[in-house]
């Protein structure tokens, strides 16, 4: 099951981390944790997905450009 995902999909997704803020702010909330910490918890996962969508972006960019220059050899 885990082998047909594909992790480079999922984590440029904006859904994935729309819902995995979702998550983890209904568990906070469960805890009885105050809308600032959750809203800063909140920011900390968006801005950690940003970053991790970047540097994958970057990485297949990356990638596809020395593919297409080996080709061209």
């Amino acid at each position: 099951m885990l082998e047909n995902i594909n992790w480079k999909r999922k984590l440029t997704s904006r859904k994935f981390w729309t819902a995995i803020v979702g998550f983890i702010s209904a568990i906070l909330l469960g805890f009885g944790l105050g809308d600032s910490t959750i809203t800063h918890v909140t920011s900390i996962i968006m801005s950690g997905a940003t970053l991790i969508a970047y540097i994958i972006g970057e990485g297949l960019v990356d990638a596809s450009s020395s593919f297409n220059s080996n080709e061209d050899k």
